[in-house]
């Protein structure tokens, strides 16, 4: 039966884009995916309590890797005793198009409607018998049985960090170099050209302020008046200036 996803189902494994959940077993969950080339595949995958448990684990990826022996036609000797131990893996088992081991191991097989799928792989999880026949007495249960969250594979490694490229790395260097360079004038200046000094100014000489008298106002003196030409007369006479007697020595 076809249902959606859930939460704590894996977007992915692997290359395969899981859609949807086909089955969910004891063991495991089997899911639809899609293959980067577009095919439809049956993923199975392991509960997180199985792929806890080595033996559980252990048995998942044997039958994986003895459907495909079977498959390409080499088997060994014990083939056959270990079939019995860890369990039967069906003839018509689909063939393996991708698988993953390690502590969250995963298969994938074509998808066929109404056909076996990679639930068949998880049918040898579960012990269903002894190297003396089918088991008696009580019922083997293992720890995980009511498990039913899904084993994620650990996260990928971060990536690391970029590397600069050369130029990068020369014009880093060219700007640090020059930021050095300013620091040592800065530093020089402050350091050596502030220990010099300058040289005082020489004082400018003492001004001296002598008082000088305020300025007297001069009146002009008073001219004699103009006699005003006579009837008989047509010229003009200039007067001269007073005071001044004198009028010459003989030579």
């Amino acid at each position: 039966m076809v249902t959606p996803l859930q939460y704590g189902d894996p977007p992915h494994l692997g290359p395969f884009v899981l859609q949807a959940r086909l089955r969910t077993a004891p063991a495991g969950l089997v899911y639809l995916g899609q293959a980067p080339d577009g095919r439809a595949v049956s993923v199975a995958v392991l509960t997180s309590g199985a792929a806890l448990d080595a033996a559980a684990r252990d048995r998942f990826v044997t039958a994986i890797k003895e459907a495909e022996q079977r498959r390409t036609g080499i088997r060994g000797w014990g083939a056959s005793l270990v079939e019995r131990v860890r369990g039967r893996v069906a003839a018509d088992s689909p063939p393996v198009v991708a698988m993953q081991d390690g502590h969250a191991p995963w298969v994938a097989v074509p998808y066929v409607p109404g056909g076996p799928g990679a639930e068949r792989f998880l049918d040898p999880v579960m012990v269903s018998g002894t190297l003396i026949g089918e088991r008696h007495g009580p019922e083997f249960v293992p720890h995980w049985l009511g498990d039913r969250d899904p084993a994620l594979p650990a996260p990928p490694a971060p990536a690391p960090p970029p590397v600069s490229t050369r130029r990068s790395v020369v014009l880093a260097s060219a700007l640090l170099a020059t930021l050095v360079l300013v620091l040592m004038v800065v530093l020089w200046l402050l350091v050596f050209r502030g220990d010099e000094d300058p040289a005082p100014p020489r004082p400018l000489p003492a001004t001296n302020f002598v008082p000088t008298p305020p300025p007297v106002p001069t009146s002009p003196e008073p001219r004699q008046p103009t006699p005003s030409p006579s009837g008989g007369g047509t010229g003009s006479r200039t007067p001269m200036p007073p005071g001044n007697d004198d009028q010459g020595q003989d030579i």
